[in-house]
């Protein structure tokens, strides 16, 4: 009697450490899933951050090559204005010239 005693003690003991073994693996995926999310959400800010400040880097050189180009583009138009007030200057010139001509 003593050895299925010690049998049904030791069945009862592994049906224990069996029990015991699914509650802990229960809790440690538990616990990998919240670490999981958490490690998940902070990859997922950090790629924010690294996106906006691409974002930012990009807008920034974006702006800089577009006051570079209005700065060529004023000083051609600057240079494109003078030329053209050089010849109409130079044609008030020949006006009064004419003007001056024709009343004396």
């Amino acid at each position: 009697m003593t050895a299925i005693s010690d049998a049904i003690t030791k069945i009862r003991k592994t049906e224990s450490d069996a029990d015991q073994l699914i509650e802990d693996s229960k809790t440690k995926s538990i616990e990998l899933m919240e670490e999981s999310k958490i490690k998940a959400h902070e990859m997922l800010q950090e790629a924010k951050k690294s996106a906006e400040n691409d974002a930012k880097n990009i807008i920034s050189d974006t702006e800089s090559k577009a006051k570079e180009e209005a700065k060529t583009i004023v000083a051609n138009t600057n240079t494109q204005v003078k030329a053209i007030k050089d010849v109409s200057m130079a044609k008030v010139d020949e006006a009064k010239s004419f003007i001056v001509k024709n009343i004396l």
